[in-house]
C-alpha cells in the first residue's frame, strides 16, 4: 500500500505484457516475442532502479512493441461479438438443461391442486374481454382465448377400438398440442392437448360427427373458450446422482419401457415425461384404504401425502384422498392390460434387491380421481427417474410460484 502509484502502474504493465505474449504467441513471430520480452526486462530494471523517467520511457517502448506486434489483426465487429456471446449463452443453457436443470410443462390435471395442468374453460367469443386484457392475462397467467371452426366437411378417422382418432403431439419438444385425424383430409391441429380441448367443444363436435356417420360438417365449432397454460417447472436433474429419491416429493420420470403407459397411450407415450408424487420407494408395499395410502400396512406420514389424505383447504377435492384404480378405465381396451391397486386386497410391492437401475418406485397423482398412475400401470424403474421437481416458474398468478413441496 506504500508503493508509489507510478510504480504500481508499471508493474501492472509488465504483467499485461507477459499475458499478451502468452495469449498471442501463436500469432507472433519469434522476433516480436523477443522484442517484447526485451522491453519488459528494461521496464523491470527501471522499476528496480527507482528511476521514474526511465520507467516512463520503458513503458512507452513496451506499449509500442505490443500495439504494433499485430498491426494487421482485424478488430472484432459488433456482429461477430454479439454472435459469439449468443453462442456461448446457448451452449451454457444447453449444458444446464442436459446436466442440471430442465424446464417441464405440466400437461394434465393429475397433480392439482399442487400444480396446474392445462385447463380448458368454455367461453363464447362474444364474452371475451378486450384485447389488452387478454394480452395481460396471457403474460400473467398463461391464458389464451381460442376458437377453432371446421372450415369444410370432413370425415373423422377412427382407431381400431372404434374411437375418434385424436392424438396429443409435441411441438419443438416443449409445447403440447393435439391433432384430429380425418379419413379424407390432413389432420387438424388444435391449440392444446385433447383433454382440455374436449372441455371447450371437441367432445360436442365428436358427438355431432357420430350422429352424422362420421361426417363433421363445415362450420362446426371444435374449440371455443380459454386455455390456461400448465405450470412451467424446473426439474433438478442433478440431485439423484448424489442422494436417494425420497418418499413424498414431487418428481419427473420418462415413460420408456413402462408397458402399461404404452398400452394405454400407444405412440403418444414414446419419449414423453410424467410428473407425479413419489409415494413408494424400493422395498415398500403399498395398499389403499380410502382415503389413506398405506405403506407396509401403516398410513403414510409424509407431508405431501398427508395433504392428499386429509383433503383440507384447496385439497378438498370430491372425492378426497387416495382412491382405487377405476375399472371403467379399461372399457373397450384389450383385456390383457393390467391394473394395480384396484380393490382393497391389492398390494404393490416395489423391488429393492436387484441390479442398479432396476429398483422400483411408485408414482401417484395428488388428484387421484383424475390421474393415470402406478395404480393403473405399476412401478417406475430407477433408470426412468429424471429428478425432483424444484421450482414453479410460471404463471405467476396461480399461487404456485416458488419451490415445490
Amino acid at each position: 500500500m506504500f508503493t508509489p502509484k507510478w510504480k504500481q502502474e508499471a508493474l501492472h504493465l509488465t504483467k499485461g505484457a507477459r499475458k499478451f505474449v502468452h495469449y498471442k504467441r501463436d500469432l507472433l513471430k519469434p522476433g516480436q516475442v523477443g522484442e517484447i520480452e526485451s522491453r519488459r526486462t528494461d521496464l523491470l530494471d527501471a522499476i528496480k532502479a527507482g528511476d521514474r523517467a526511465q520507467v516512463d520511457e520503458a513503458s512507452k517502448q513496451i506499449r509500442a512493441a505490443c500495439e504494433h506486434a499485430l498491426p494487421h489483426e482485424k478488430p472484432v465487429g459488433w456482429l461477430e461479438e454479439n454472435v459469439e456471446v449468443m453462442f456461448v449463452a446457448i451452449v451454457i443453457a444447453l449444458g444446464l438443461r442436459a446436466y442440471y436443470l430442465q424446464p417441464f410443462r405440466i400437461p394434465t390435471g393429475s397433480m392439482q391442486p399442487t400444480l396446474n395442468g392445462i385447463i380448458g374453460t368454455p367461453l363464447a367469443e362474444k364474452d371475451w374481454p378486450s384485447f389488452p386484457r387478454r394480452m395481460l392475462e396471457k403474460a400473467l397467467r398463461g391464458r389464451s382465448y381460442v376458437k377453432v371452426v371446421n372450415d369444410r366437411d370432413r370425415h373423422l378417422a377412427v382407431t381400431p377400438l372404434g374411437r375418434a382418432d385424436i392424438r396429443d403431439v409435441q411441438m419443438m419438444h416443449f409445447f403440447s398440442r393435439s391433432e384430429v385425424h380425418f379419413s379424407d383430409s390432413k389432420p387438424l391441429r388444435l391449440p392444446a392437448p385433447a383433454s382440455p380441448c374436449t372441455q371447450i367443444g371437441l367432445a360436442a363436435a365428436i358427438q355431432i360427427a357420430g350422429r352424422n356417420n362420421g361426417l363433421l360438417p363445415a362450420g362446426t365449432i371444435i374449440c371455443e373458450g380459454t386455455i390456461d397454460s400448465g405450470d412451467l417447472v424446473l426439474v433438478d436433474k442433478f440431485s439423484y446422482h448424489f442422494r436417494k429419491p425420497k418418499r413424498g416429493e414431487v418428481f419427473v420420470f420418462d415413460t420408456l419401457g413402462i408397458r402399461g403407459i404404452h398400452e394405454r397411450s400407444g405412440d403418444q407415450a414414446a419419449g414423453s415425461h410424467y410428473i407425479k408424487r413419489l409415494c413408494g420407494v424400493p422395498g415398500d408395499t403399498l395398499s389403499i384404504q380410502t382415503p389413506n395410502l398405506l405403506v407396509d400396512g401403516n398410513i403414510a406420514r409424509e407431508p405431501g401425502i398427508q395433504r392428499v389424505i386429509r383433503g383440507e383447504g384447496e385439497f378438498n377435492i370430491n372425492p378426497n384422498g387416495y382412491l382405487f384404480a377405476d375399472p371403467r378405465e379399461l372399457n373397450g381396451r384389450a383385456k390383457n392390460i393390467s391394473q394395480y391397486l384396484s380393490k382393497p386386497s391389492d398390494t404393490l410391492t416395489l423391488t429393492a434387491k436387484t441390479r442398479p437401475g432396476m429398483r422400483e418406485y411408485a408414482a401417484l397423482g395428488d388428484n387421484t380421481g383424475n390421474s393415470l398412475d402406478s395404480r393403473y400401470w405399476g412401478p417406475v424403474k430407477e433408470f426412468n427417474l429424471v429428478g425432483p421437481a424444484l421450482f414453479s416458474l410460471w404463471p405467476v398468478t396461480t399461487g404456485h410460484w416458488g419451490f415445490i413441496r
